[in-house]
């Protein structure tokens, strides 16, 4: 009884009185494997700029059981914590020295294994962190815990980004950052961690194993020619209002993808983001297939680019067993086929494949095979959606699904399989495969090469290509793109395309179109393909592909002809000069300064002028002087707000303006005597 009365009372004592100090015994025999992330690795363009890569950040925490802070009775933290604290309160602002140094204080009494000082600090801020009092004496003497995590980071934003990926928390990875993710992310770590009282983990010293570092993605993409890219197809989004596009720019010879845009409308932010990869999405493509079925035609050796087709003059015409109608009327009505081919008429085309498989439909897709129009690319993103043909059999559905697919409806193809399509044609009929992947490097040495890869030697026969090439170069100089390239200083090949679409929600009739434009340049020497597809709003007054797709294509061909090809030439490009007449107005030293800075040459006809005008002439631009009277309402025309603002609200006119750019339209006529309280209103363009 004696013994159990002990017993029973030495329980009660262990569990009342010492259960605190027991419990945190118990936690610090709690011990656990804990993984430590590997850093991912870093995807670049070609030309060595970052498209994304991971950037540290720190959390600090402080353990205030640490011996070296608590040796002799505590006296290096009394020494330093004043300075310390001072040094947290001027660094991070958000509280005074005296709060700082009384809840270090309150921490430090309670021994608190894992207190929390910063989350979230940026490498520059954890440089200047490790020199402040205290934390520079080193971890065992400080107690100073720093744990380094990672961000993902897309210097160039909008540049690409879907191509390159998204990688965020609780979201799908997507491109490059999905379909080389093993690589990229490395091999995580491992270290032994304690539990301390209050379920905070503290690294165990001496029981860590370093991660290994993920491998780097160096990709083909230019980061200028992207920014082209991205600009003029942004540019006309916003002009047509249409619903998504994108453009994708790849060099002739190699396959490599320079650069690959895709914009769509996001209700939720009010503008155009990167928001899917379009162009891996298959679609009727319209009349950009018509190559596909001209390749077919001449090298079945059925027709030639001289012989002639009767298209009539109606716009439509019954072929084999269906009715065919032409978006727009041929300007005669027998054609040949070259013409066909320029002017996009259904009806030609079509009776051209009539001509040619109305017996055998088979032999059409077996065009379409060799073509490789019936496979994914294999560009090396994850997310390539299927090639669609129609299953027919040998009858009259087989031929009315040929003579459909002839003119670009059903068959569903990806902007990629166009352009692959028409570079074969660029490089002579060697067909290559696109690639978005130079090679994969580990700490700068590459560990995998991606070189190009040719899919066919031989599209088909020599004479077909260039007769091809002759029939699309045609397309720009008297075809439905002719408008577009009238002025363009060197030669262009392509062909327009303009398809109704119809799919899930969307029906024909609703009036939603998908127009584009495929090409290469120069079309005399080849260096560069290009596609551009955009999907417009419904019932869209501007929807051909001439007028939105090939006005893309120019300014991206022309920017950059100017920037990579023009150098190599020996001929340099000639400009028409400039016949336009502009006119420009502003402080007198600011024009000056701006003509000089761009070195132009300039006749100066307004010396004894504060404020100038400047006009634009064939041969170079005029300087005239400005007057501005004091009692006289000024013109203000051509003028910079900021200019206009100086001198009328110097004159103690009230000013209202609307838009941006230089002044094209004021309420008061100049000249006007000034009133009292005079208001006047300037409309910018």
């Amino acid at each position: 009884m004696v013994l159990g009365i002990l017993v029973l009372g030495r329980a009660v004592f262990i569990q009342r009185v010492e259960g605190q100090h027991w419990l945190k015994v118990s936690d610090d025999l709690h011990l656990k494997i804990d993984s430590l992330r590997a850093e991912r690795g870093t995807i670049f363009s070609e030309d060595g700029e970052m498209l994304s890569t991971s950037i540290p950040y720190f959390d600090i925490y402080m353990d205030f059981g640490a011996e070296g802070l608590r040796d002799k009775n505590g006296k290096r933290f009394r020494e330093n914590i004043d300075s310390f604290a001072y040094a947290l309160s001027h660094f991070f602002g958000d509280r005074s020295k005296g709060e700082y140094k009384k809840d270090l204080q309150v921490a430090y009494n309670a021994r608190n294994r894992y207190y929390l000082i910063r989350k979230g600090l940026s490498f520059d801020q954890y440089k200047s962190f490790r020199d402040f009092p205290l934390v520079r004496m080193g971890r065992n003497r400080s107690g100073i815990i720093a744990e380094v995590k990672t961000k993902r980071l897309n210097p160039y934003g909008i540049l690409a980004r879907r191509t390159i990926g998204l990688l965020r928390e609780n979201a799908q990875k997507v491109g490059l950052e999905r379909t080389y993710d093993e690589m990229l992310k490395g091999r995580d770590g491992r270290r032994l961690v304690r539990f301390i009282a209050g379920g905070a983990a503290v690294p165990v010293e001496g029981s860590q194993l370093d991660p290994e570092n993920g491998r780097d993605v160096v990709t083909t993409l230019d980061v200028n020619i992207q920014d082209v890219v991205e600009s003029a197809l942004l540019k006309m989004m916003e002009q047509s209002e249409s619903q998504y596009g994108t453009c994708l720019v790849m060099e002739t010879k190699t396959g490599k993808i320079k650069a690959i845009a895709n914009l769509g409308w996001n209700g939720k932010s009010g503008r155009y983001e990167e928001n899917q990869n379009f162009a891996l999405q298959t679609n009727e493509p319209g009349s950009t297939i018509k190559l596909a079925t001209l390749l077919a035609v001449l090298d079945a050796g059925s027709s030639r680019v001289t012989d002639y087709v009767e298209v009539g003059s109606t716009g439509n015409a019954f072929v084999g067993v269906r009715n065919v109608t032409d978006a727009e009327r041929a300007p005669r009505p027998v054609l040949s086929v070259e013409e066909c081919f320029a002017h996009s008429s259904n009806v030609g085309m079509s009776k051209l494949a009539y001509k040619a498989f109305a017996s055998n439909p088979d032999r059409f897709k077996g065009y379409l095979h060799r073509f490789h129009l019936d496979r994914p690319v294999g560009v090396g993103l994850i997310g390539e959606e299927q090639p669609r043909l129609p299953h027919w059999r040998r009858n009259k559905e087989g031929l009315h699904a040929m003579l459909t697919m002839s003119f670009g409806y059903a068959i569903e193809v990806s902007p990629f399989h166009t352009l692959m399509l028409y570079n074969a044609i660029a490089n002579g009929g060697t067909m290559v495969r696109p690639y978005l992947v130079n090679s994969i490097q580990n700490n700068g040495i590459p560990v995998k090469t991606f070189t190009t890869e040719v899919v066919t030697n031989n599209l088909c026969k020599p004479a077909v290509v260039k007769a091809a090439r002759r029939c699309m170069e045609a397309v720009v100089t008297e075809g439905t793109a002719k408008g577009v390239f009238a002025d363009c200083p060197f030669p262009v090949a392509g062909k327009t395309g303009t398809a109704h679409v119809a799919g899930g929600n969307v029906k024909y009739y609703d009036g939603v179109y998908q127009a584009s434009f495929c090409g290469y340049f120069p079309a005399d020497k080849p260096e560069y393909s290009c596609i551009v597809v955009i999907k417009t709003k419904p019932h869209a007054l501007a929807h051909y592909g001439g007028q939105l797709a090939a006005p893309v294509f120019k300014e991206v061909a022309t920017k950059l002809y100017a920037m990579y090809v023009q150098r190599k030439r020996k001929n340099p490009l000639r400009l028409t000069p400039d016949s336009t007449v502009a006119a420009y107005a502003g402080y007198r030293e600011d024009v000056k300064n701006i003509l000089n800075t761009m070195n132009m040459r300039y006749t100066d006809s307004g010396s004894k002028g504060v404020w100038n005008v400047m006009v634009t002439r064939p041969s170079r631009p005029v300087v005239k002087a400005e007057v501005v009277k004091k009692k006289t309402i000024p013109d203000v025309h051509n003028m910079t707000l900021r200019d206009a603002l100086y001198i009328l609200e110097n004159m103690d006119i009230k000013v209202v303006a609307k838009g941006r750019g230089k002044v094209v339209a004021q309420d008061i006529l100049p000249g006007t005597p000034v009133t009292r309280n005079q208001r006047i209103t300037l409309v910018l363009n």
